[in-house]
C-alpha cells in the first residue's frame, strides 16, 4: 500500500484523487512520497524508501532538488496549475497602477468624517484620475503558462502586447495570440512599454534581470509589474528610480523591507496563487502526476528528472523503472542483465537531464531477483523498480 505524507494542507480535492489503497500518513519515515506547498525540506532526512515529492504549485526553491536527484527521488511541480489566479491578479495589479484606486480609497477613509464628503470628493478626485490602460503598450517579459494567458488578455483589454522570450516552447508559442508581437531584445520593451510584467522562473541567470540599466531605460511613468520573484528585480536601482520620480509604478506581490520604503510602490502579501481554485488545481495536478509515477513509473513535469512517458502499464509483463546517472553503457549494463537472465524487452524509453537519467522497460514476463539485483549492481545506477 502506497504511504503518502502531506507537510502543508494540501486541498481534499487533490487528496480525494489518491486511489483506495494508498494511505495519508502522519509520520515521514514511512512514507513513498510526499506533497507539500510551502515546507522547507532542505534540512529534511528523506526515508531510504522515498519515491517523490509533488509541490503544488510552481516555485520549487524549498525542495534541495540536487540531493533528491541524488538519491533517486523525483520531485515534481504544477506549472500552469495556478497560472489563471496570477493573471488575474497582474491585470488587477496594473489597473491598480494606472489609475489612483487605492490612493483614492486612503483618502475616502481618512475623511470619513467630513459631512460633505460627496462635495470635497469632486474636488480632490483630479488627484488619483491615472490614464486607461487601451491603446497603451505592455511588454510581457517570460511566456510561459503564466505569461501566455498575461499577453491574452492583455490584447482583449485592446493593448498593444509586445512578448520576449528567448527560450519560448511551441506549446507557448501556440497558446499566445497572434495580435502578440515577438520581440528579441529585452531593452526595446523597456524602452518602449508603458507596463512591463515580469514571467519568468527566479534562477541564477534571472536573478537581477531587471537592473539599473534596464529600469534606467523606462519611461518616467511606466508601471513595472512583478508577480514573480522578488529577486528578478535589482532592489537598489528600483528604489532609487521610484524616490527620484524616474519610474511610475512598482507593484508586486512580495513584501520586502527594502520595497516597503519607496515611493509609488504598491506591494500585495504573495497573492497570485492562494484562491481557492489555485490551490485546488495544484493539489490536483500534484496528486494525479504523483500516481502516475508510482503506478506506471511515468515522469511529467518533473524539475530534477527528464520527462518520460511510456503510457499505463500493460496488463501482462512487468514494468522495469531505473533512475541512473548519465553516464555511458548504463542502459546497455541493464538490457544485457535482462536478456541474460531469458527476458524479453517488449519496450524501452530512455531519457537523460543534465547529470541523471531515467529508463521505463516493459518486459513480456516476470523479472526475477538474480536480474534485478544484476541491474541494482550495475555502476551508475541509483534506483531500480519493479512495478
Amino acid at each position: 500500500m502506497p504511504r503518502i505524507h502531506c507537510l502543508n494542507n494540501i486541498s481534499k480535492r487533490g487528496t480525494d484523487q489518491l486511489p483506495d489503497n494508498y494511505e495519508l500518513v502522519d509520520e515521514l519515515e514511512s512514507a513513498d512520497g510526499i506533497l507539500v506547498r510551502s515546507a522547507q525540506l532542505h534540512e529534511t532526512v528523506f526515508p531510504e524508501g522515498m519515491l517523490a515529492i509533488a509541490r503544488a504549485g510552481a516555485g520549487v526553491n524549498n525542495i534541495p532538488l540536487d540531493r533528491c536527484a541524488e538519491e533517486g527521488i523525483v520531485v515534481f511541480n504544477t506549472p500552469g496549475a495556478n497560472a489563471n489566479a496570477v493573471k488575474e491578479l497582474v491585470i488587477a495589479g496594473m489597473l491598480l497602477g494606472s489609475r489612483g484606486v487605492i490612493d483614492g480609497a486612503i483618502w475616502c477613509r481618512e475623511n470619513a468624517d467630513d459631512p460633505n464628503i460627496g462635495k470635497s470628493a469632486e474636488k480632490a478626485k483630479k488627484a488619483f484620475a491615472g490614464r486607461e490602460i487601451m491603446g497603451k503598450k505592455i511588454g510581457v517579459i517570460g511566456l510561459g503558462a503564466i505569461g501566455a494567458l498575461v499577453a491574452n488578455a492583455a490584447v482583449d483589454l485592446g493593448m498593444d502586447v509586445y512578448g520576449y522570450d528567448p527560450f519560448v516552447s511551441v506549446d507557448a508559442a501556440w497558446r499566445l495570440s497572434n495580435a502578440v508581437k515577438h520581440v528579441t531584445d529585452l531593452d526595446a520593451i523597456c524602452r518602449e512599454c508603458d507596463y512591463i510584467t515580469i514571467h519568468v522562473p527566479a534562477m541564477d541567470s534571472t536573478k537581477g534581470m531587471i537592473g539599473a540599466d534596464q529600469i534606467a531605460l523606462m519611461k518616467n511613468d511606466a508601471v513595472l509589474l512583478n508577480f514573480s520573484r522578488d529577486t528578478l528585480v535589482d532592489g537598489d536601482a528600483l528604489v532609487a528610480a521610484l524616490n527620484a520620480g524616474e519610474l511610475g509604478r512598482y507593484v508586486t506581490d512580495f513584501a520586502t523591507p527594502q520595497v516597503m520604503t519607496a515611493k509609488n510602490a504598491i506591494v500585495l502579501p504573495h497573492l497570485g496563487a492562494s484562491t481557492e481554485e489555485a490551490e485546488e488545481n495544484c493539489a490536483v495536478m500534484a496528486v494525479r502526476q504523483m500516481v502516475d509515477f508510482i503506478e506506471n513509473g511515468n515522469i511529467v513535469n518533473s524539475v530534477n528528472f527528464p520527462a518520460c512517458d511510456l503510457g499505463a502499464r500493460r496488463p501482462q509483463g512487468q514494468r522495469i523503472t531505473i533512475v541512473h546517472r548519465n553516464i555511458p553503457g548504463v542502459i546497455n549494463g541493464i538490457t544485457d542483465a535482462i536478456a541474460s537472465h531469458g527476458h524479453n524487452l517488449a519496450n524501452i524509453l530512455s531519457k537523460a537531464r543534465g547529470d541523471f537519467a531515467y529508463a521505463i522497460i516493459d518486459i513480456d514476463d516476470q523479472v526475477g531477483d538474480d536480474a534485478t539485483e544484476k541491474m541494482s549492481a550495475r555502476e551508475g545506477v541509483i534506483k531500480v523498480r519493479i512495478l
